[in-house]
């Protein structure tokens, strides 16, 4: 039973505790002490065990925190993403991406390519996620909802403080950019924004079309030539020219079970999506 100057002392623990703004220690202190009282364990081994948990509690607040800021999209993975569909794609490359982050340091950029439906989402997020379970902090945002943002931050005068902010993101991964409208204002804060991060943060881009077709995104040719060159002095490029995904599975539920499996072409594919 404790003794009132026991109960002293662990109030008074409790309060340190607080101020030191160390909550892990404060609620496992009692179970660790009377476990290190039991075993006869040394200060420094009680000590180094409560800290362990600290530290691994704050990594894992930190990582829900960042989480929910990033904004990913739900469920999607490494683990779920079909490699074996996106033969061009190298598994190692991209695991090696996920958990290294000398590309980030250097501020390198990673652009992904292909049709919709081809998996570019996925694995975008898929990777964002992977980052920031390593510690890094990663924003997901289709295109077009941050491009209005900041023409918004532009009207109130305040579009440099706008992706100032931004960069307390390690990676800022743009998704769909071959959505953003043929717009004057629309793409030169895009581009701005480019520019802002070029050789500081990365960026990880996800089009449908490449870069022969960017004439679409940035009216000006100037524009686009130097939105390019940026984007690409140091960038890592995966062209993911596969069947959709979508397209693929509208395909195997036309055909049913028992049905030998196929492969599409624009024929059966056009069948199959007429009949959606």
């Amino acid at each position: 039973m404790n003794t009132p100057h026991t109960s002293i002392d662990a109030a008074r623990l409790s309060f340190l505790l607080n101020e030191l703004r160390l909550p892990a220690i404060k609620t496992l202190w009692p179970r660790f002490a009377e476990t290190a009282d039991k075993e006869g364990w040394p200060a420094a081994r009680f000590l180094a065990a409560i800290a362990e948990h600290e530290l691994a509690e704050r990594d894992r607040r930190r990582i829900e925190r960042h989480l929910a800021e990033g904004k990913l999209l739900p469920g999607k993975t490494l683990e779920t993403f079909a490699f074996d569909a996106v033969p061009m794609i190298s598994k190692a490359q991209v695991m090696a991406l996920a958990a290294a982050d000398a590309w980030l340091e250097k501020g390198a950029n990673l652009l992904l390519f292909g049709p919709p439906g081809g998996g570019k989402s996925h694995l975008a997020s898929a990777i964002g996620l992977a980052l920031i379970e390593n510690g890094h902090r990663v924003l997901f945002t289709r295109t077009t909802d941050l491009v209005q943002k900041l023409q918004a931050a532009r009207r109130d005068l305040a579009l440099e403080a706008a992706i100032n902010r931004l960069d307390r993101f390690d990676l800022l991964i743009l998704d769909d950019l071959a959505y953003v409208t043929k717009d004057q204002a629309e793409t030169s804060v895009l581009f701005e924004l480019i520019s802002a991060r070029y050789e500081r943060r990365s960026l990880l881009i996800t089009a449908n079309q490449p870069f022969g077709e960017w004439g679409k995104v940035f009216p000006d040719p100037a524009m686009t030539l130097a939105a390019v060159d940026r984007l690409v002095h140091h960038a890592i490029i995966f062209e993911m020219n596969v069947e959709s995904y979508r397209r693929r599975h509208a395909l195997e539920r036309k055909r049913g079970p028992g049905r030998p499996a196929s492969q599409a072409t624009p024929a059966n594919l056009a069948e199959a999506e007429l009949a959606e």
